[in-house]
């Protein structure tokens, strides 16, 4: 076996593209950061450049990096035991559901534990399609819910498109984007209801008796954070009642404090039938996911067998990890925080708005932002088309922000911002600082 100096940052990149496939890359273009270290909302590369951590990783990394009462829970575990199998009962797995369900809407009664956010929304159409004897399942085009194949074809954006041929059954409808609708709404109650007939006729099409479930990401995610009009939620939740459907909240990216709340669905008061989660249960220390069902569903699985099975179904250290990450959030008022900081990040986004051409919009909720760049705000002509960038303007952009120190990922003709919340209001202002000056470069495009 061949020896390698891996304390070599040159040896490591070498050896990184030289041997490892990156997700979402044409491998020959990769000039990947070789990190070197990380802690709380900052992380360091190889040559001691610090960078703002303005997207939470995959806006996973909720309580920062290097939180050492996580890290001593998984030390412990380890000691303990490492690993048992799921049809054994263990006191993490006990006492991560019990703490799960004090924090869920008060209608959720058990949880399915899976290995992360993809699998959870695969087991979610599962338990759906059992639950109901139904075989149809809605989910929007401007949505993300995994790249395994079940949620792939769950998904509804250009990440779906691999997949295709799609499985049959599942159905697309269109979100409430307000800033994109093609009609000129007088409210935010006209939309609504607007939407709402829309879904509303496309089940009655699609066979009343045929949809299983309707998943939504509370708040959509990576697609542009689209936050929902003020009713549109209780909306959908009065049309899956009306008609025997499941409502299923894909809370991956929006729980765990990320908009202000436990979960994005507390925002609006509604009790969805299962809520899917991953990320922010363990702030990224470990994989972990699930599946949040209510009383009805857990009473079903009594007498009926649940048919799914996971090795890594609550595994004992990943259930360790978010045992600490809940307290976490408790003892430090991280969900406080988001709520409070997000009030901050807000006013800096309107400024930007303000300030810049190339902003047409900005959306924010809790920690939980977007920016979507136009060429005209009047036109809303996005910067670039959707599903396409020819010209590579959207990874220059990037390329420039995180030069200087902001890392964050873009999508389409967004870019997302969601810090860790334990961000303070100072930093916030100093990360904000250094989009405003990338903005004005890309302001300069438009001329």
């Amino acid at each position: 076996m061949k020896k390698y100096n891996f304390k070599d940052s040159k040896v490591i990149k070498e050896i990184d593209l030289l041997k490892n496939l990156h997700s979402w890359s044409a491998q020959g273009n990769l000039d990947p950061i070789v990190v070197e270290k990380a802690k709380g909302i900052y992380f360091w590369d190889s040559n001691g450049k610090k960078y703002f951590d303005m997207s939470s990783q995959l806006v996973n990394v909720n309580i920062g990096h290097g939180n050492m009462k996580v890290i001593e829970a998984i030390q412990e575990q380890a000691k303990k035991m490492t690993y048992m199998g799921p049809g054994f009962a263990v006191d993490v797995k006990s006492e991560l559901a019990s703490k799960l369900l004090d924090i869920a809407p008060k209608n959720m009664k058990k949880v399915f534990f899976t290995i992360g956010g993809a699998d959870a929304n695969e087991n979610a159409i599962k338990m759906a399609k059992m639950f109901t004897g139904r075989d149809k399942i809605f989910s929007r085009y401007r949505s993300y819910h995994g790249a395994t194949y079940g949620a792939a074809n769950l998904t509804g954006e250009p990440r779906r498109f691999p997949a295709e041929p799609g499985i049959p059954g599942f159905i697309k409808f269109f979100d409430p984007y307000l800033y994109r609708s093609p009609v000129d709404f007088k409210d935010e109650e006209e939309a609504c209801n607007y939407y709402l007939e829309q879904l509303t006729e496309q089940i009655i099409y699609e066979g009343r008796d045929s949809v299983a479930a309707i998943f939504l990401e509370t708040v959509t995610g990576s697609n542009g954070v689209i936050i929902p009009p003020e009713n549109y939620l209780k909306g959908v939740r009065e049309i899956c009642d009306e008609f025997g459907i499941l409502m299923v909240c894909d809370e991956i990216m929006a729980g765990f404090g990320r908009t202000g709340e436990w979960f994005a669905c507390d925002n609006w008061g509604v009790a969805p039938d299962l809520i899917t989660f991953a990320k922010g249960i363990t702030s990224g220390y470990l994989p972990l996911g699930g599946v949040l069902v209510s009383q009805d569903i857990a009473d079903f699985f009594n007498d009926t067998t649940l048919m799914c099975g996971l090795t890594y179904s609550g595994h004992p250290m990943g259930c360790a990890a978010g045992i600490a990450t809940l307290d976490v959030y408790q003892e430090e008022g991280l969900i406080k925080n988001s709520k409070l900081r997000g009030k901050v990040l807000g006013e800096e986004l309107e400024l930007l708005k303000e300030k810049h051409p190339s902003v047409g919009d900005v959306r924010y909720i809790g920690l939980f932002s977007a920016i979507e760049l136009v060429k005209d705000k009047v036109s809303k002509e996005p910067l670039v088309p959707y599903g396409q960038d020819p010209g590579k303007i959207m990874p220059l952009i990037l390329s420039k922000l995180i030069k200087q120190g902001f890392f964050t990922y873009t999508h389409e003709n967004i870019i997302i911002v969601a810090p860790p919340l334990i961000i303070k209001e100072e930093e916030i202002k100093e990360a904000m600082q250094i989009m405003d000056r990338v903005l004005s470069e890309v302001d300069k495009m438009l001329k």
